[in-house]
């Protein structure tokens, strides 16, 4: 990246530092490069594409209909198709890992850290929400001997998670919309990494009324977030603007502020712990490159 933190047009990059290009071949829609910037898959302008050109001009002379908009309030919908499209273009294995936001093997232990440095005990009951392929799973399983449950939209996230993960006490579920299928004052510790990003605020703030309920007093959420603070997430809200004038088949990319996140705190009766840059390393694998905010129930 240059001095002004903003990546050249078509440079695949995770926290700052470019990808595994064996992760990255292909392409998801015609003339759009999948680019990861901070744990967001967005699309890139891929050069130039006489095709769509004549498509464009097609458009404004009133020959030719626009292509339809993509259904991005549809959850499951958009989520299910984007993998499916991914899965087209490249190994079904490379589409898994790249589907919830790239850095597979890199970002992993910095969540799983994250989320040791905020309390959670290696007994201790977590609920992964948007757990996606397992890229957090994975590593956790190594030595968490507590209960997990991962939850996502899209079933052949949650195989390729039960796959690599090998935990049969382990849960892993698909979901249709949003919720949390636990009882009550179950859970330590309820997180949501790169889950808030593609939501609409309201739909957030639901999930946190979810995850609340599920927690024990005493618990905590974890999650990260885009910020219109951060250059690198600035980057992402034009990309995405190109993206969203493209009609590019992509997921929401949504983004908060702290004031937002403490008056939601405040509503929902949860504490705020900490509100962190993407930038500042907390756990020894480094720095996740979204925000982090991390709120606790009142034990």
């Amino acid at each position: 990246m240059g001095a002004s933190g903003r990546a050249p047009p078509g440079r695949r990059i995770f926290a700052g530092a470019p990808l595994p290009a064996a992760a990255l071949d292909g392409k998801a829609g015609r003339g759009h490069a999948v680019v990861v910037q901070s744990g967001v898959l967005i699309m890139s302008d891929g050069g130039f594409h006489p095709r769509r050109m004549l498509r464009d001009a097609l458009i404004r002379l009133g020959l030719r209909q626009p292509p339809a908009e993509p259904d991005k309030l549809n959850l499951k919908a958009i989520n299910v198709a984007f993998v499916k499209g991914l899965a087209k273009q490249m190994p079904h294995e490379a589409a898994m890992e790249l589907a919830i936001g790239g850095g597979f093997e890199a970002i992993g232990p910095v969540e799983a850290g994250l989320l040791r440095h905020y309390g959670l005990a290696t007994d201790g009951y977590l609920i992964d929400v948007g757990c996606g392929s397992g890229r957090l799973a994975k590593p956790l399983s190594v030595d968490h001997t507590g209960a997990y449950l991962g939850i996502d939209l899209v079933p052949d996230l949650i195989a390729h998670a039960q796959k690599i993960v090998g935990r049969p006490d382990w849960r892993f579920e698909v979901i249709d919309h949003i919720g949390i299928p636990e009882a009550d004052g179950r859970a330590d510790m309820v997180c949501f990494f790169s889950v808030m990003t593609h939501l609409l605020h309201e739909q957030a703030y639901w999930y946190l009324e979810e995850a609340r309920r599920v927690l024990k007093p005493g618990g905590k959420i974890v999650f990260s977030f885009l910020e219109y603070a951060e250059p690198v997430h600035w980057d992402i809200f034009l990309e995405t603007v190109k993206a969203t004038k493209a009609r590019a088949p992509i997921p929401l990319n949504v983004f908060m502020d702290r004031p937002t996140l403490t008056r939601w705190a405040h509503a929902l009766g949860l504490e705020v712990v900490e509100i962190r840059s993407g930038r500042d390393v907390i756990a020894p694998a480094g720095n996740l490159g979204q925000a982090l905010c991390v709120l606790a129930k009142p034990g």
